[in-house]
């Protein structure tokens, strides 16, 4: 459990960061720049992260390709994430289906939207979907399930990573008006980035829903032995929910409405039942296509 205190510690300190050096980071730079106080404090704690992993990764021996998850040939490992990619558009076009059939999502945007603005939209968001997998897949699949795995084993790897994952799609923002910044901004710019935690029966069903996907892709790495595939699923699905958000309104009023999540309108118990009802097939399928490379 050493490697996963140590992660946790760093994840601790990038958010003590937050708290600690906006204050002084906005003194200096607001005069000059028109920086919302918000945005410098998250830029101050995914900085203080990244230089944190550096560090971690080169002294726990994570630093290599095949601990971060990039140990295929790259045509090989394109090839696996455009087939993730794929996949993760697909089955979570299914679930906006699912919804849009059962009357719990209202495509009111779609109507003014043009064709070339649609193509921006969809386009733009791939970028999105494919930076948000790079940089979770990269540290969580990637560098710290396998040192946790080489520690503990890979059972206890998936969960604690999934753990995590889902605890960190919970990290609110939130605004603090220019002329409201004092020095103790800092503070309560991460009390407000950490609310949603204190209200766990609000957060319970995405906060499941989420545990789900990181272990389903927990299991995806360790069939395949990379993050290939689970970089192409992960950007499959942040995609297509990012396009869903601009395009829809979630319909909490309908009778199904408890279906879907109070905290982000879409993450509930509607994605955990088709996650638990992927999760064997999409295993299987890695699995076998896993035991494939390794023959080749």
């Amino acid at each position: 459990m050493r490697t996963f205190c140590w992660f946790l510690l760093l994840m601790v300190l990038a958010l003590a960061a937050i708290a600690v050096f906006s204050y002084p980071a906005w003194t200096l730079l607001h005069p000059h720049f028109e920086f919302p106080f918000h945005r410098m404090g998250e830029r101050i704690g995914m900085l203080a992260l990244l230089a944190g992993f550096v560090l971690l990764a080169r002294r726990l021996g994570l630093a290599d390709r095949v601990s971060l998850g990039y140990g295929l040939p790259r045509r090989a490992f394109v090839r696996e994430m455009a087939l993730g990619l794929a996949l993760g558009v697909l089955t979570m076009l299914a679930v906006v289906g699912a919804m849009s059939a059962l009357g719990l999502l209202a495509w009111t945007r779609l109507a003014g939207v043009t064709g070339a603005a649609l193509l921006q939209l969809i386009v733009a968001r791939l970028g999105s979907g494919l930076a948000v997998a790079f940089i979770e897949e990269t540290f969580l699949r990637g560098a710290m399930q396998s040192g946790i795995a080489r520690e503990s084993g890979t059972g206890t790897a998936i969960v604690l990573t999934a753990i995590v994952y889902s605890a960190t799609h919970f990290f609110a923002s939130y605004h603090i008006a220019p002329a409201q910044v004092n020095p103790h901004s800092g503070f309560d710019l991460l009390s407000g980035t950490l609310q949603a935690f204190a209200h766990p029966a609000a957060i319970a069903d995405a906060f499941l829903a989420l545990m789900a996907v990181g272990v389903l892709l927990g299991l995806i790495r360790a069939a395949t032995g990379n993050i290939a595939a689970c970089l192409g699923l992960h950007a499959g699905w942040v995609w297509v929910m990012l396009v869903v958000h601009e395009l829809s309104q979630p319909r909490r009023e309908a009778p199904l409405g408890f279906l879907l999540s109070r905290f982000d309108g879409f993450v509930g118990w509607l994605v955990l039942a088709w996650i638990l009802v992927l999760a064997l097939p999409l295993w299987r399928f890695y699995r076998r296509r896993g035991a494939l490379s390794s023959a080749a």
